[in-house]
């Protein structure tokens, strides 16, 4: 008896989550749907809709239609009554965090590692190692959802910096976009480059390539201007280590210039000297070779606090030995 009392007992209490949320300045005068919508990411509008519709949403303490809008200091009651229905799966992944506060991440993504789900891979990417992560540091499942903000490509290693929450996805999304984020990335290359340069070719899409490949050829779709600086910091007989450091944001920007000049990345798959593409295969998006391209350093105006922030990446170890020990050791 004692222990069927003890279970309804506990049936009986509210474990429904509430959360608050003050509203910034740059959503003032929104309505009440639309200012949920930009914090809880996991939820699509409906679910949204629904939760303001059946009163679980408050101001002052009192319940707001749809219509209602909001201002600028109120605070906004949530009760969660809605699961969220747009969620990465969460999967229990082994990352590497470099930085975390409650606002940003910033992850050393190992080669291999998707960044987000994409055609095929839905599981097994950084998105959903995250979820798990931020899940398991959360008031509950779902309250937050990982931002990325840029790209690293599969096959490219290094450091990645992930939003937490709306504002600072939106204020890292306009750094990046208005190229105030200097990043800086270490890639071995074939042969043997001037000692530095700068590499000022526009960059669009490779004409006819079902795989959006990108191009400097004159023929490129759409090309964009696109700079790269770069520097050798070491030779060997018949590779270099450079260090590259790109101005603009352009898709595989850095592969597709050092390729351009002819300096392909060392392990490229797509991309090969003065511009050619590499045949196609069937197989390439499924298991392709690693590319020696690594994110090497990151540095950024905290899109909260403002200060601003520097991180470096060693080299990791299987781009270390394609080079003598001394390179690495002299970086």
């Amino acid at each position: 008896m004692h222990h069927e009392s003890c279970i309804e007992e506990v049936s009986l209490v509210d474990v429904t989550p509430e959360i608050n949320l003050t509203v910034e300045p740059y959503l003032n005068g929104v309505r009440v749907d639309s200012f949920l919508s930009r914090h809880l990411r996991n939820y699509t509008n409906f679910r949204i809709q629904r939760m303001v519709h059946t009163g679980q949403v408050r101001i002052s303490d009192a319940t707001v239609p749809l219509s209602q809008r909001v201002f600028v200091g109120q605070t906004v009651g949530v009760r969660l009554v809605e699961p969220p229905d747009k969620l990465y799966e969460a999967q229990p992944l082994a990352i590497s965090i470099v930085f975390e506060d409650p606002w940003i991440m910033v992850i050393d993504k190992p080669a291999g590692m998707v960044a987000h789900p994409v055609g095929p891979h839905q599981t097994g990417t950084l998105c959903n190692a995250l979820q798990w992560y931020l899940d398991q540091t959360s008031l509950c499942r779902g309250i937050l959802r990982p931002g990325i903000v840029h790209r690293l490509d599969r096959m490219t290693s290094g450091l990645i910096v992930i939003a937490k929450d709306h504002l600072s996805h939106r204020h890292l999304s306009l750094d990046f976009q208005n190229e105030r984020v200097s990043k800086s990335y270490l890639a071995i290359v074939e042969g043997q480059p001037r000692d530095a340069g700068v590499i000022n070719l526009p960059i669009g899409r490779a004409a006819g390539d079902e795989t959006i490949l990108m191009t400097t050829r004159e023929d490129a779709i759409k090309p964009r201007p696109a700079r790269t600086n770069y520097k050798v910091l070491q030779r060997d007989e018949s590779v270099s280590l450079v260090k590259a450091k790109p101005f603009t944001g352009r898709n595989h920007q850095i592969r597709v210039h050092l390729a351009a000049i002819g300096h392909p990345v060392v392990g490229d798959d797509y991309y090969r000297a003065n511009g050619k593409l590499k045949p196609k295969r069937p197989d390439a998006f499924e298991s392709p070779s690693r590319h020696a391209l690594h994110a090497h350093a990151l540095q950024f105006a905290h899109p909260i606090t403002r200060v601003w922030m520097e991180f470096e990446s060693q080299v990791p170890d299987d781009m270390s030995r394609l080079i003598h020990a001394q390179i690495c050791s002299r970086l």
